[in-house]
């Protein structure tokens, strides 16, 4: 029996949200149906974003979500909701989820690491989809990742996948000049990080945290690694499919 690659997909709050200020269910089901078509070859861990936004779609909490506590206290809400339009969605293809909620600390630890691990292989191992999120609830402006780019570059480094996706608003890395010019070009293939972080203008996505620096910094992580890393718009449909047949324009980093 041919062993599946593994992939780890992380998803944006951009993506989730197709850029709006709720989670599309829509966006989630492409997700679903394309890892349900992709299943006999590939077997996924999911990094997902948007516990927030899926607060915000029901409460409006004193603060308005701008200090940390707030935060804290839209993801503990939104949390529930998030993993229950995954679980809706999955379970209509006869995928199932979980849901793994992990902190920075969890990776400095051998034994948590260990434990992570083990409990990712089992769950994958009997048919379950891993969706992991930050454990925003006891994170602190000093340990917070600041996205999920670096929690899903650790993960998948831990986990040993085969292919990093990162989901996002754009197509992939795009060159100073096309941003300059305002005619983005995206950079398909990458070798060297170093050239790369010169090309990328710092940049900070409107419902995310991070940018993409953060997502310069999650390559760093997975190429020490020998980990393969894509960066593709995933608000359009199908776009896993899509980017695996190379149909569309995506940045391809490779160690």
């Amino acid at each position: 029996m041919t062993k599946k690659k593994r992939i780890l997909l992380k998803i944006g709050s951009n993506t989730l949200t197709k850029e709006t200020k709720h989670i599309s269910r829509g966006k989630i089901e492409d997700i679903a149906r394309q890892i349900a078509y992709l299943k006999d070859e590939y077997e996924f861990v999911i990094v997902s974003s948007g516990a927030i936004a899926a607060a915000r779609q029901f409460v409006n909490l004193e603060g308005n979500g701008k200090e940390i506590t707030v935060k804290q206290a839209l993801a503990s809400i939104g949390q529930l909701h998030l993993m229950r339009i995954y679980q809706d969605n999955f379970r209509e293809l006869g995928l199932f989820v979980s849901q793994c909620l992990l902190s920075y600390s969890d990776f400095e630890k051998q034994e948590s690491k260990e434990n992570i691990s083990d409990t990712i292989n089992v769950l994958l191992a009997n048919g379950y989809i891993p969706v992991i999120n930050e454990n925003d609830t006891v994170a602190t402006d000093e340990i917070k990742f600041g996205d999920n780019d670096k929690l899903a570059a650790l993960t998948g480094v831990l986990l040993n996948v085969d292919l990093l996706i990162i989901a996002t608003n754009t197509n992939g890395f795009y060159t100073k000049k096309s941003m300059q010019d305002n005619k983005p070009e995206t950079i398909l293939q990458v070798t060297d990080i170093q050239e790369l972080s010169k090309e990328i203008l710092a940049d900070k996505s409107s419902l995310g945290t991070g940018g993409m620096k953060s997502k310069i910094d999650a390559v760093k992580i997975t190429s020490k690694a020998n980990i393969e890393t894509w960066i593709i718009n995933g608000i359009n449909d199908n776009f896993i499919i899509n980017a695996i047949n190379n149909k569309i324009e995506f940045t391809k980093i490779t160690p």
